[in-house]
C-alpha cells in the first residue's frame, strides 16, 4: 500500500466507514522496520502528531482524531507517557463544550450524530480521568446528550448498526458499552435509570460475534449477579473459540485476524485481570495472561514503522483515513491498558 497523505487539503465525507463528523478516504502506509522506542511509545508519538492535525487543517473536529485517537493519548498521559500539551489542547477545549458538538458537521451528509456524541463523550471521560478537565460538569452534560439517544430497549442504535461494526462505526453492542461508559463516568444519580436499562440490555442481548462478545464483557464490568455471570461465561467461551493460532482475533469466529478486533478483546480481557473469579470457570489466571500476551504480541508484530496500524475495514482491504486513525487509537489503547498485566 502507498503512504497515507493525512495533510491532503480537501475535506470530504468518507464513505468506506460510513460515519464520521468529518473525514476523507486515504490509503494506508507500508510496514517497515522498527525503531528503538517501545511499541506503545511509537504509537503515542504517531498520535501526538496526528490527533491535532485534523482540526488544524480542516476547521472541524473528527470522531477518529479527536474521539478514538484522543482517548488513547489521554490514557497515555494517565500511564505516564510524554504527551506534549499542544497535542491535546484544542481537543480538550472542544470536548468540554458538548453543546457545540452537533454543529461540527459543517453540512456533511455522511455523519452519524448518535455515534459522534458517543465517541466524543468517551474521549471526554478519559480526559477527565487524565486530569485534563476541571470538575464533572462537562461529562454530566455529555452524558445527558448521549442519554437522549438511548432506545427504549436500553441500547444505542446507529445509522450503521446493520453492519458488524468497525473502528469508526462501532456497531450496536460496542456503541452501547461506550455510551454506558460515559454515563457511568458522569457519576450522577440522574443517569441511574438509563444505566440500568443499558446493563439489562447487555445481559440479555444474543451474542454471535467476537466483537460483540468483547463489548458485552466490557459492559458487564464486575457485575456478579447470575444473569451477568451466565452472559460473561458465554462471551468468554466465544472469545476462546475465536482466537486464531496467531493469538489474535477477527470479528467472527472464522474471520481473518484484525488489529481492531484484537484490541477490543484485549481491553475486555484486561478488565478481568485483577478479579479472576469473574473469568471462571472459562479462564484460569495463566490462561488469561497468555491470551493477553499473545494478543499484544500480534499487535506489536502488525505495527507499522510510523507507529500506526493498517486500518481494519468491513469488508477488509479497503483504504480509509478515518479507519486508519481509529484503528491505531484502539490498538494503542490496548497496549497501554494491558501494560501492567503483560510487560
Amino acid at each position: 500500500m502507498v503512504g497515507h497523505t493525512a495533510t491532503q487539503a480537501t475535506a470530504a465525507a468518507w464513505l468506506a466507514a460510513g460515519v464520521v463528523v468529518c473525514g476523507l478516504l486515504l490509503s494506508a502506509p507500508a510496514r517497515a522496520g522498527q525503531s528503538s522506542a517501545t511499541p506503545a511509545e511509537r504509537a503515542v508519538r504517531f498520535l501526538t502528531a496526528e490527533v491535532p492535525r485534523w482540526p488544524a487543517e480542516n476547521d472541524c473536529f473528527s470522531c477518529h482524531n479527536n474521539g478514538d485517537a484522543a482517548r488513547a493519548l489521554y490514557a497515555a498521559l494517565r500511564a505516564g507517557h510524554d504527551v506534549p500539551s499542544a497535542a491535546l489542547r484544542d481537543t480538550t477545549s472542544w470536548l468540554q463544550r458538548p453543546e457545540a458538538w452537533d454543529d461540527n458537521a459543517l453540512g456533511l451528509a455522511f455523519s452519524d450524530q448518535v455515534l459522534a456524541r458517543i465517541q466524543f463523550g468517551g474521549a471526554l471521560v478519559d480526559a477527565m480521568r487524565a486530569g485534563q478537565v476541571d470538575g464533572a460538569g462537562p461529562v454530566v452534560a455529555a452524558a445527558a446528550l448521549v442519554t437522549s439517544d438511548q432506545r427504549e430497549d436500553g441500547s444505542w442504535r446507529l445509522d450503521s448498526s446493520g453492519s458488524i461494526g468497525s473502528p469508526a462505526t462501532y456497531g450496536t453492542t460496542l456503541a452501547t458499552w461506550a455510551a454506558l461508559r460515559t454515563l457511568r463516568g458522569a457519576a450522577d444519580e440522574r443517569f441511574a435509570g438509563p444505566i440500568a436499562a443499558a446493563e439489562r440490555w447487555l445481559r440479555e442481548v444474543e451474542v454471535k460475534t467476537v466483537l460483540d462478545a468483547a463489548a458485552v464483557v466490557l459492559g458487564l464490568g464486575r457485575a456478579t449477579d447470575s444473569a451477568a455471570r451466565r452472559q460473561r461465561e458465554a462471551c468468554l467461551r466465544l472469545l476462546v473459540d475465536g482466537r486464531a493460532p496467531s493469538g489474535a482475533w477477527g470479528a467472527y469466529l472464522t474471520s481473518p485476524t484484525e488489529p481492531f478486533d484484537t484490541a477490543v478483546v484485549l481491553l475486555a480481557l484486561v478488565t478481568l485481570a485483577d478479579s479472576l473469579a469473574l473469568a471462571a470457570p472459562v479462564l484460569s489466571s495463566g490462561d488469561l495472561r497468555q491470551l493477553i500476551a499473545d494478543g499484544r504480541a500480534f499487535l506489536v508484530e502488525e505495527q507499522l514503522a510510523d507507529g500506526s496500524w493498517i486500518e481494519t475495514t468491513r469488508p477488509p482491504g479497503q483504504q480509509s483515513y478515518a479507519q486508519w486513525i481509529s484503528t491505531t487509537g484502539w490498538a494503542a489503547l490496548a497496549l497501554i491498558e494491558t501494560r501492567d498485566v503483560v510487560p
